[in-house]
């Protein structure tokens, strides 16, 4: 086998314009592979990381609070109690946070929109102030009562800057609309399709305006050190709840708020806790990174198909124009399973090196992109989550690169060889092409 893989080297060093041109295809070929995977994986994790840092933890727990049974708030009565029974309950957890949320429409001295209150504590908040990148302002200006953050399409609709006065206005889970007036703290920058209705206020500040008390919450964010283990985490959480006697939803998938209208329909009053992962919060974006990877699988597995049928096609035309020096071979004793394998080998070890050149190229590249930061367009940015392009280079996709295409095209070698392993010595050696 050592002596047919060097005769394979040598016959590719022989031919090596054909070589050059083969090898160069593979190399391309698996630099793109490589490309497309490192920007769905870039996507992907710029998705999670702002998603399970702005709008959800890895697993959350929400609370209805029924006054009557057909009006619900988003709240948790006593939320800091709850949190630190997860605290105490669940030390798998790495941070557990509370934050407040309600819908209020936002007033300025021009405009108004409406939007998602989200109740923060800048001081505790970690994942939160380590992904909101500001503008114009700090997001420690939270920390000062009656004070929003806007994200800037919100601040442009509403016509306002850092210092200037913006009216809260909401109703109160018994009904009674109640306003406040907050200043604008800071402005920070567009994050995609989940900051387009979105404004951060602090704990005080959402309590303040829908009159609960001081310990209430909105959600607690649970975060921990493996996100993949978010369901089973999930699944303690929802028991250590019931074992503290909190009355708990049926458990269902999908994102909090789409739960309010099933809730509102149910004949009951008080208190129920829910629970959700990042995976069910994030549901609408999980559905567009999947639409993303199979319109790359696609391209991949069309471009994989093209130089498959080139390899193909080469091996074809180089069988036909080294059919004499394989009658010759034959001739002089090499059986046909040496002819079969000296040809997979020529392939295979193309392929291989080609493979390797082409990762070298497209970790270079991707390298070089990520340092340039292409940025993308505004349409884009609602799905991506950022204003450059991302590119995240795992291991697996190394791998795959490096084993899928060479396997697939010694693979497909094998067709055209054997063709060449059943070609009769006398025939071959006759023949004029």
């Amino acid at each position: 086998m050592w002596r047919l893989l060097l005769i394979a080297a040598r016959n590719l060093v022989l031919n090596r314009r054909r070589s050059l041109l083969l090898g160069g295809a593979i190399a391309v070929v698996t630099l793109l592979f490589l490309l497309m995977g490192s920007v769905g994986n870039g996507i992907q994790h710029t998705v999670m990381t702002a998603g399970t840092s702005l709008f959800s933890g890895h697993v959350n727990v929400g609370g209805f609070y029924k006054v009557s049974a057909g009006r619900a708030a988003p709240v948790i009565d006593h939320g800091e109690v709850v949190a630190q029974e997860i605290r105490d309950g669940f030390p798998e957890a790495t941070l557990v946070v509370t934050r407040g949320r309600g819908f209020a429409k936002l007033v300025s001295e021009r405009e108004s929109a409406q939007s998602t209150l989200i109740g923060v504590n800048p001081i505790k908040d970690r994942p939160l102030v380590a992904t909101l990148r500001m503008v114009r302002g700090e997001i420690s200006s939270l920390a000062k009562p009656r004070t929003i953050v806007l994200f800037e399409a919100q601040a442009k609709k509403l016509k306002v800057d850092v210092g200037d006065p913006v009216t809260l206005t909401s109703p109160t889970v018994r009904g009674a609309y109640n306003s406040l007036d907050v200043t604008v703290g800071a402005i920070a920058e567009d994050m995609g399709i989940l900051s387009i209705m979105s404004a951060f206020v602090s704990n005080d500040t959402i309590q303040e305006l829908y009159m609960y008390g001081k310990d209430s919450a909105g959600w607690i964010l649970v975060y921990l050190d493996d996100p993949s283990k978010a369901d089973d985490a999930q699944a303690k959480i929802r028991t250590l709840l019931e074992d503290n006697d909190h009355r708990l939803l049926e458990e269902t998938q999908g994102p909090y708020w789409g739960k309010f209208q099933m809730v509102t329909g149910e004949d009951w009053v008080g208190q129920k806790l829910d629970t959700t992962t990042w995976e069910d919060e994030l549901m609408a974006m999980q559905w567009t990174l999947k639409v993303f990877d199979t319109v790359t699988g696609l391209l991949i597995s069309i471009l994989i198909v093209i130089i498959i049928v080139g390899v193909m096609n080469t091996l074809w035309i180089t069988i036909r124009d080294r059919t004499r020096e394989i009658g010759t071979l034959r001739a002089i004793g090499m059986g046909r399973f040496k002819v079969l394998t000296m040809f997979v080998f020529e392939v295979m070890l193309l392929s291989f090196v080609a493979g390797a050149v082409g990762v070298a190229m497209g970790t270079g590249l991707v390298a070089l992109l990520n340092v340039i930061q292409i940025p993308v367009s505004r349409g884009f940015q609602l799905f991506v989550m950022a204003d450059h392009l991302v590119l995240l280079l795992s291991t697996d996709t190394v791998l795959k690169a490096l084993l899928l295409i060479p396997s697939l095209t010694t693979v497909a070698s094998i067709f055209p060889a054997l063709r060449a392993a059943r070609m009769r010595p006398i025939t071959a050696m006759h023949h004029a092409g």
